[in-house]
């Protein structure tokens, strides 16, 4: 099934249902508190709280959308499996016509019957002081179908804050298909203030967020979306020999940048200009890089006429054109000549800064972190063209070393404003762990020394394959991505639960030695193979010595000093985020 039918199949559905088809609202929202629509429920807030009538507006009570967004918290994943910038979300919305029961059963009967799609399991709110276990939703899903596997989970997977500031929010159920969360249902019973109190909301409404392009690889069967035909007319025009990260990379920038542009945003150095810019230089950097292996002049020939104008580039030409082909219908607004015209004007800037660094680049006798920062500090040039173009120059440069490089830089910058304007930063800041006060930074340090445990946990239980392929720590959760190919067992998580929390009521001591790598690597601590380290590195181990301890990584810390600390360990979601790699959320109590 192509995604267009999918898309349509979706609006028809909850068409024939009393539903008002809504057309998408702007990229840029009316929200001053966000920078972009980030889900479909944001034209609609006006509608949970009274402040708009739903009825006069649309003529129902319940409407649906095929949303554009954009999100970009995660820019600098993009190139992996499964992060996008822009994607479109399909959403059904009721402010007092329907609630609980019918959410349900709409959206099991689309997934099930429509998509014929089988459900892996569903997930419901186990509740917290102040707002019930959602029990309800439970004996929704097993009337539907007794055989149902339904999942309790907290706050952090359970729970829909607001979009921006304030606003409507609530608990949340879920549908799971092939390991991957494909459908959010938020029950808004809720208003969720500034200062995070919440009251009930006078009529409780609905608010759900599918998202087209999950939905279109379970569908279509794809390895990840990628290879869905969202995408596939777009990296078959790129060149066969590609790294995969690339073209993943072109190909969300080019529908994120042509989808902005259309809607009015113009790159500038503040808000979505800025988030615009960081896009069209990224494409042009990586163009650059794909059209030029050898010379130091961009896309193989001279980047600007003598005047400045820039040379017309083919493959862009094609790639926006392909864009607006696949998507124009959908989305009229789409303006192919605009914006050619605003990619070549910012190529233009962005070429004139780099002619004066590739001149620089020229006179650096040797390429460091140090050295390749005051390149991209001075004359805006990117990471990915001083590597390539720096050639036997750059053979001590690693990306590692200039993110930390740059990380340092920000510190001082930050340290400079706080202490001119008096302000007060965050109390821990390692990039990896942030706490603003002492309640955080213990909450944080016990979910780190417990991600320690759950990474040998896991290890022990899947095996000794499974390693590390990211972590991401809250002040309410740990997440964890692992390699392994198939969903974890009930029993598996069980398992893992209980020797972490065995190693927890052991109470183990955490420790550090600062070690030569090479030394520290024959001690079998866990690391990732493929980073750069310094020559000295820090190896954390959980235990009374080093050779018998029962966890042991390269970490640059901090931890508690002992395992007692963390409090009861509990796994509250396992779930497939790509081909071949899990992810698991943890918290601690």
């Amino acid at each position: 099934m192509k995604s267009s039918a999918i898309r349509q199949k979706f609006l028809d559905f909850f068409a024939e249902r009393g539903h008002a088809v809504v057309k998408p609202s702007s990229l840029l929202p009316d929200d001053p508190s966000v920078l972009f629509t980030t889900a479909g429920m944001q034209q609609f807030k006006p509608y949970y709280v009274g402040a708009a009538d739903p009825q006069k507006d649309f003529g129902s009570q319940n409407t649906a959308s095929v949303q554009k967004c954009i999100r970009t918290s995660d820019i600098d994943e993009v190139g992996d499996a499964s992060h996008l910038t822009f994607f479109e979300m399909l959403g059904n919305f009721s402010f007092g016509g329907y609630f609980k029961e019918d959410a349900i059963k709409y959206g099991y009967e689309f997934i099930t019957k429509v998509m014929g799609l089988k459900i892996d399991y569903v997930t419901v709110f186990e509740g917290e002081p102040g707002v019930p276990e959602d029990i309800e939703s439970e004996k929704i899903w097993k009337s539907l179908d007794p055989s149902i596997v339904v999942k309790k989970f907290g706050h952090a997977d359970n729970f829909w804050g607001p979009t921006g500031d304030e606003g409507p929010c609530g608990p949340t159920t879920e549908i799971y298909v092939d390991g991957i969360e494909i459908w959010n249902i938020v029950f808004n019973q809720y208003y969720q203030k500034k200062d995070k109190t919440l009251e009930p909301l006078k009529s409780p409404g609905i608010d759900t967020g599918m998202g087209l392009e999950r939905l279109v690889k379970v569908v279509q069967k794809a390895p990840t979306v990628f290879e869905t035909d969202l995408f596939t007319p777009i990296t078959e025009l790129l060149p066969k020999n590609l790294e995969t990260r690339v073209a993943r990379i072109l190909a969300d920038h080019i529908r994120s940048v042509a989808f902005l542009i259309s809607d009015g945003v113009r790159p500038s150095n503040k808000d979505q200009g800025y988030v615009l810019r960081r896009l069209l230089r990224r494409i042009i950097v990586h163009l650059y890089l794909v059209d030029n292996k050898s010379s130091l002049s961009p896309f193989g020939r001279s980047p600007v006429g003598g005047r400045g104008e820039a040379i017309s580039f083919s493959l862009h030409d094609h790639l926006f054109s392909k864009v607006v082909e696949l998507y124009k219908p959908i989305y009229p607004e789409l303006d192919a000549v605009l914006i050619l015209q605003e990619f070549r004007a910012e190529e233009v800037k962005f070429m004139k800064t780099l002619q004066n660094g590739l001149k620089e680049l020229r006179r650096v006798e040797i390429l460091d972190a140090g050295s390749a920062f005051k390149l991209y500090e001075s004359f805006g040039l990117p990471y990915e063209i001083i590597k390539e173009l720096g050639t036997g120059k750059a053979n001590r440069l690693n990306r590692e070393e200039f993110d930390a490089e740059f990380k340092r830089h920000q510190e001082i910058s930050r340290a400079g404003i706080e202490k001119k304007f008096g302000g007060h930063g965050l109390l821990l800041d390692t990039g990896e762990l942030k706490a603003k006060d002492e309640e955080e930074l213990k909450k944080v340090l016990r979910l780190h020394t417990a991600t320690h445990l759950l990474q040998q946990a896991l290890r022990d239980v899947l095996g000794s394959d499974v390693h590390q392929m990211g972590s991401d720590i809250t002040v309410e959760r740990t997440r964890f991505d692992f390699n392994f190919s198939r969903k974890l067992t009930d029993a598996e998580i069980r398992r893992v639960e209980e020797i972490v929390n065995q190693k927890i009521e052991e109470d183990l001591p955490m420790q550090y030695k600062e070690l030569p790598k090479i030394e520290a690597e024959a001690t079998g601590a866990l690391h990732f193979f493929k980073a750069k380290y310094p020559d000295m590195v820090k190896v954390y181990f959980v235990g009374h010595d080093l050779p018998s301890a029962y966890s042991k990584e390269f970490c640059g810390g901090p931890h508690v000093t002992h395992t007692g600390l963390i409090g009861k360990f509990r796994i509250v979601k396992e779930e497939g985020i790509s081909a071949g790699v899990r992810r698991v959320r943890g918290v601690v109590d």
